[in-house]
């Protein structure tokens, strides 16, 4: 596997004087961390929307476990490290790490409780008025408590292994996310009590809610109880001769944000998997733990795990929430559920026989999940077979674990064509699975390049070249979002497939910087990190401050998914001072304040948290008359413009422009539903919505619009 030379990373630039006159920075910058709280709450009020279907209201609580336990294991487990060290270092909004760390842990404690009332107080009920019933032990009756203890002497008992606390046992090495009973147990023959701490990891292999069968339900009734319950209940089982005093649910959240020198590194694979294994003994920073444990049993825990006790959480039963998950596949109730959504088939694909004809007549445009992603597998795999097809270059930071794009260009390789694929290893969470496909793709003969050493390689890129009249031909697809089947059916993107040479020229460009050992590529049409994104975002924004100081049209519409670079903050306040009209459509985290009086009166910025997770980066510049539109894979982000390897592509054609700009951008501004716009205090409120105007839902929209759009009929340009 090849890897290139570093390449220097650009500067910072300053904050502008406009906004250090502005007075305090909390009252400009909104702080980072509370702010993807915020966006955790808005997860949150789809779990607490009646609106939504129950089992994917159900859905939406397990999502807000799954984000905070990220959030924790990266976010807050830096700001503890920075803590730790005494940095002096403060956040944009000129907080300390321990400042940070005691709001983060107050805001936290709040959206947890809010999250167990949610499930205990809305959702447990009404899931047992449709036939779906939580059962904890003490609720347990005679038949249930039978077929419980048989189930645990069958199924669970034999794979728990407990683990003593004493002088002869140190405390066990648990596994981050893992979940573990702590039993209390007493020598009923000593005079005086004894205690003795046993730990019960539980195997991620055993299911978390079990379904408690028995003949005697009645039809259309399910009841379940959580595996934490059960072995709680049996525990004594495991210690003939002790009394079990307690027993208590708990987990643990471990740093799990890779340490690598790559500059140092001869064997990048095999770092990153001695650190994977590394990952398991990180610092704990967070304890779950079930509420009403011993103070004696909490003090001891806190004290093994290193963990200060401010950063543990007392829950009411269950833990892990994100489990609930299943649910939603394990119950068969469409009546609970979304109407099925089947993505629509790609009318401008149906005259052609091929792929490639459909393309070289006519760039396409793919709104994913709305458009289907089988255009993008298709076209890998039609360059595979393809005898025309001489060589496929391809980035592949995420992918699905039986990833057909993957199969493909394994197959490509297998039939004598040239492929290269650039695997990103370290893909947050996926760099296991990405070692599997690396490896996997070098033995069947892929040239596998990790790329530029200290930059991710975010960017969405496949290149094919191929023969066509005796000359070579590009085609490149371009994308917003990952190469992976099943998040293309969740997420929001955009897809672009094309031959236009200003653009393609330039993905092979970017392909060759990235394999080879050029560092300073010059690039007209894409804008690419870290080698111009960052100064053209800030060009493009300056021609748009520039045109309302001289009266001309100006506008911005930015979608993405964060925005937190300072420099890019402090332009946009800037071009808002000189009457630039912004709207910004920002799906998580934001640091900007829009409608602060003096500084950014005409910024307006929404987020939109629906059905699907939306995740396409679309950029709207008037430019004087003449817009231009980008989509890519970058947020506005100081890690995005400076430490990772991105692509912005014009989108130039006019009927497709139109598409993103009229259909797209202009829907989502519209949304009066999913939609929530933050304040100049940072907290989100619905639009304001008159007495007459009906609820509109830009994601429901376009799923109408692309049932609508697939029944058109299509021929052949030209």
């Amino acid at each position: 596997m090849k890897r290139t030379k570093k390449l220097p990373t650009p500067p910072p630039v300053g904050r502008s004087s406009a906004v250090s006159r502005h007075g305090a920075l909390s009252q400009v910058y909104a702080n980072r961390e509370q702010s993807w709280l915020n966006f955790n709450r808005r997860v949150l009020e789809q779990a607490q929307n009646p609106a939504n279907p129950l089992l994917e209201r159900v859905k939406f609580l397990a999502i807000v476990s799954s984000n905070l336990d990220e959030f924790f294991e990266i976010r807050v487990a830096g700001l503890m490290q920075q803590a730790d060290a005494a940095t002096s270092e403060v956040s944009i909004d000129g907080l300390t790490p321990r400042e940070q760390l005691k709001r983060v842990h107050s805001a936290a404690t709040t959206l947890v409780r809010e999250q167990y009332r949610c499930w205990h107080e809305q959702l447990v009920p009404l899931l047992a008025n449709e036939g779906i019933e939580f059962r904890l032990a003490a609720q347990l009756d005679e038949a249930e408590l039978a077929w419980v203890k048989n189930y645990f002497n069958q199924q669970v008992l034999p794979v728990l292994t407990p683990l003593a606390i004493d002088q002869a046992h140190p405390f066990p090495q648990l596994g981050n996310k893992s979940l573990n009973v702590v039993v209390a147990l007493e020598n009923p023959e000593t005079p005086e009590p004894e205690t003795t701490m046993v730990v019960l990891p539980v195997p991620r292999i055993l299911p978390r809610i079990v379904q408690i069968e028995l003949e005697s339900t009645v039809e259309g009734n399910e009841r379940y109880v959580f595996l934490s319950e059960i072995i709680k209940l049996c525990a004594g089982a495991l210690f003939p001769g002790y009394r079990v005093r307690s027993a208590w649910a708990f987990r643990i959240t471990r740093n799990s944000d890779l340490y690598i020198d790559e500059e140092e590194v001869e064997n990048l694979l095999k770092k990153i998997e001695e650190e994977l294994r590394n990952l398991r003994r990180g610092a704990t920073v967070r304890l779950e733990i079930e509420a009403g444990v011993e103070d004696s049993i909490f003090t001891a825990l806190c004290e093994y795990l290193k963990l200060a006790p401010q950063y543990a959480f007392r829950l009411q039963p269950p833990l892990n929430l994100l489990r609930l998950m299943n649910l939603h596949d394990l119950i068969d109730r469409p009546d609970l559920k979304f109407p099925p959504f089947v993505p629509a088939e790609v009318p401008a694909l149906r005259a052609y026989s091929s792929i490639f004809d459909a393309i070289r007549d006519r760039e396409i445009m793919l709104h994913h999940p709305y458009d289907s992603f089988a255009p993008v597998v298709e076209f890998v795999d039609q360059a595979a077979r393809d005898p025309n097809v001489f060589a496929i270059k391809q980035t592949l930071y995420r992918t699905s674990g039986d990833s057909p794009v993957v199969r493909a260009l394994m197959d490509a390789s297998l039939n004598g064509k040239q492929v290269t694929a650039l695997v990103e290893l370290k893909a947050r969470f996926d760099e296991a699975n990405n070692i599997h496909w690396a490896r996997q793709l070098e033995e069947a003969g892929v040239h596998v390049v990790y790329g530029l050493i200290g930059h991710k390689t975010h960017c969405k890129c496949c290149l094919i070249v191929r023969r066509e009249a005796g000359a070579l031909r590009f085609y490149a697809h371009l994308g917003t979002g990952n190469y992976n089947p099943k998040t293309a059916r969740l997420y929001t993107d955009i897809s672009l497939l094309t031959t236009r040479e200003s653009v393609t020229s330039e993905v092979a460009q970017l392909f060759n910087t990235l394999t080879g050992a050029s560092r300073l590529p010059v690039f007209n049409h894409l804008i690419v990190a870290p080698f111009n994104l960052h100064t053209r975002v800030q060009d493009l924004i300056a021609v748009e401050n520039a045109n309302a100081a001289a009266g001309k049209p100006a506008r911005i519409i930015a979608k993405m998914n964060k925005l937190v670079d300072q420099v890019t903050i402090d332009n946009l306040y800037a071009a808002s001072q000189a009457g630039v009209k912004i709207d910004l459509i920002v799906r998580a985290t934001c640091c900007l304040r829009p409608g602060v009086k003096g500084l950014s009166e005409n910024i307006r910025l929404r987020s939109i948290v629906g059905r699907f997770l939306e995740h396409a980066r679309i950029f709207y510049f008037e430019n004087g008359g003449t817009p231009v539109v980008y989509c890519g894979s970058a947020d506005w982000m100081s890690r995005n413009f400076f430490r990772r390897v991105e692509a912005l592509f014009p989108v130039e054609d006019p009927e497709l422009k139109k598409r993103l700009v009229d259909e797209v951008l202009s829907t989502e501004l519209n949304d009066n539903e999913d939609a929530r716009e933050l304040q100049p205090d940072a907290t989100y409120t619905l639009p304001a919505r008159g007495p007459n105007d009906p609820a509109f839902s830009a994601q429901r929209y376009f799923m109408a619009a692309a049932r609508l759009r697939a029944t058109h009929p299509v021929t052949p340009a030209g």
